[in-house]
């Protein structure tokens, strides 16, 4: 009887406990599946791997056989059917990214909610060679580049908010722990100095190898426009010598002669096609205030103009894309996101309609179209599916895609009354110029930190300051600081171009350029050693030796040039000649002659085309 009753007893232990078992067993099953989702190989134990170890065979090398220096690793991380482009990480400004960021972006591969219906990551082609620094720091493309590492996981595995254990009845590893419990620390490309340099003379030596090579660009067919552009470089390359004139300063340019010639060509036969195709308020709404009020000003007085726009693209030279990457950020970009490519996808499929529609961009390939655009996103947003076009940028970094002899540095011009683009020009005369150097701003990218650390406090004669406080008393400030200095510091932000160099020149303010890779505006025509002083960035902590080191004779010189250049740099609402409008359109004109190639791949039947 007692064993019968102990029998008993035992019975629904017994199912208790096999009950148990099957639930861990289905458990466990369910976790292994889970974990061939993320780790899609055969022969990885993914229960007994630390983040780091997961990420690193996620991207298709092994990272723990690598140092912290210059490690090279393969752009897409493959999670099954789904490819992830790390180009959706390229951040600007101060944002930063953090594992829920890469969450999202597997989360709305999967369920679609992009915002982008077809998306296609893969259009976003990798150029150059990505390394991961500090700790798997990853340089894509060198746009952007931030530290930490990647975390992959499913949300339904790994809980970042809590400090999960990677293998089941272990404590995970002190490296992984470390990982997920310690802030994400990432470091940016605006946040370090550039890998390569490319020097002013450089650049100077490869626009004049691009101008005596011959052009590489063939239309697929043959075009009257085609001939006048060609006609058009056989005069400017035989311009007669100008002797004096009134309105140019000679030594302004690297040739006043061509300049002069060419400059009265665009005048005389340069027609301009403006699509009318784009929904506002990306397209066809100028912003003619602020920073970016360039791309603005210019769509609104090309858009107005009677005498270079035509209503018949068959008569057009240059096709007009008139978008604002201003507005196409303030519409389309959400906010804290971290991803741009819905942005690069819409003027990608803005291109592949106007591609589809009209024939004039099949026959370059957009070569001979133009935009013009001055937020520092332009070059990610437009590259690929506008590559061959002529791409007036603010943001002109040789070493980010920026092409000498094609692309149009355009200047960024701060524009603080709409009504009067032109408000408090002028400044001091040389004479009464008492202060040295002068420089103030937000402590954007890596390079005004140095500054600031190298000359802040440390000498009268160079008045170095951070942030000037909010107001209006501060912005007259700051601009009698630069009418009333001789030299004004323009140090790059996250990016290599900076208002600070058209507003010395509007304050007639010798500019001292500080960044390395920036093209000058009007690169292709100017001199900028007649006006200004360019200071790599290694040569900071040597700033007052060399602007000391100029003597007074030669800095009249260049002041002399900073007064006569100023007329191509300003903004006046019904255009005059050699202003900045006609001296950006002139640079468009004039880079798209020397791309342009005679003949053409194959010639139509009826001859040459109107």
């Amino acid at each position: 009887m007692k064993f019968a009753a102990a029998h008993q007893h035992q019975k629904p232990c017994l199912g208790t406990n096999k009950f148990r078992i099957l639930v861990l067993g289905m458990v466990a099953i369910v976790f292994i599946f889970l974990q061939t989702l993320i780790i899609p190989s055969e022969n990885i134990p993914g229960t007994t791997m630390s983040i780091h170890e997961r990420t690193s065979i996620l991207v298709g090398d092994d990272f723990s056989s690598m140092n912290d220096s210059d490690l090279i690793y393969s752009p897409k991380l493959q999670i099954e059917d789904f490819d992830i482009n790390l180009a959706e990480f390229e951040l600007g400004g101060e944002e930063t990214i953090n594992d829920k960021d890469v969450t999202n972006v597997f989360m709305r591969k999967m369920d679609g909610s992009n915002g982008v219906n077809d998306l296609s990551f893969k259009e976003v082609l990798v150029r150059d060679k990505e390394s991961v620094m500090d700790q798997d720091v990853v340089r894509r493309d060198n746009k952007e580049q931030f530290k930490g590492d990647l975390l992959e996981r499913n949300n339904q595995v790994v809980d970042i908010e809590h400090n999960v254990t990677l293998q089941r009845g272990s404590v995970a590893s002190t490296k992984s722990s470390s990982i997920l419990n310690s802030p994400i620390v990432k470091k940016m490309r605006c946040d370090m100095p550039p890998k390569t340099v490319m020097t002013m003379e450089e650049m100077n030596r490869l626009l004049l190898r691009k101008r005596a090579s011959q052009p590489k660009m063939k239309p697929e067919w043959s075009s009257r426009r085609d001939h006048e552009l060609v006609s058009a470089r056989s005069q400017i390359k035989n311009a007669p010598i100008v002797g004096n004139d009134r309105d140019l300063y000679a030594p302004l340019f690297r040739n006043v002669s061509m300049f002069k010639r060419s400059y009265e060509l665009m005048q005389q036969i340069l027609k301009v096609y403006i699509y009318k195709e784009g929904k506002p308020p990306i397209f066809h709404v100028p912003i003619l205030k602020g920073l970016y009020a360039s791309e603005g000003w210019f769509m609104k007085l090309m858009e107005s103009n009677k005498k270079f726009v035509v209503k018949d693209p068959k008569q057009a030279h240059l096709f007009y894309m008139p978008f604002s990457t201003r507005m196409l950020e303030h519409a389309m970009y959400v906010r804290n996101s971290h991803n741009r490519t819905n942005l690069a996808l819409y003027l990608r499929d803005y291109t592949n309609m106007i591609a589809s529609k009209y024939s004039s961009w099949n026959r370059t390939n957009g070569a001979d179209h133009f935009f013009v655009a001055c937020h520092d996103w332009a070059p990610y947003e437009t590259r690929h599916h506008m590559e061959r076009s002529v791409k007036a940028m603010c943001n002109s970094d040789v070493t980010q895609g920026f092409k000498i002899g094609k692309d149009v540095s355009l200047p960024e011009t701060y524009v603080r009354s709409e009504r009067n683009p032109q408000r408090d020009i002028g400044g001091k005369a040389p004479s009464k110029r008492l202060i040295l150097a002068f420089f103030a701003g937000s402590m954007h990218g890596y390079l005004r930190r140095i500054l600031i650390e190298q000359w802040k406090d440390k000498d009268p004669d160079m008045k170095i300051f951070g942030p000037m406080p909010p107001g209006v008393a501060s912005k007259m400030n700051y601009i009698q600081h630069m009418k009333s200095s001789k030299y004004c510091i323009c140090a790059k932000g996250y990016e290599v171009n900076s208002p600070r160099v058209v507003e010395a020149i509007f304050y007639e303010c010798v500019p001292v350029i500080i960044s390395d890779n920036f093209v000058p505006p009007f690169f292709e025509v100017l001199n900028w050693e007649a006006f200004s002083v360019i200071v790599a960035e290694k040569d900071i902590p040597k700033l007052k030796d060399i602007l000391v080191s100029i003597p007074e004779e030669r800095y009249l010189e260049l002041q002399l040039g900073v007064r006569k250049v100023q007329q191509h740099f300003l903004w006046h609402r019904n255009p005059v000649k050699y202003d900045l409008f006609h001296m950006t359109l002139h640079s468009i004109w004039y880079n798209r002659i020397f791309q342009i190639r005679h003949g053409s791949r194959n010639q139509s039947p009826g001859g040459l085309k109107h």
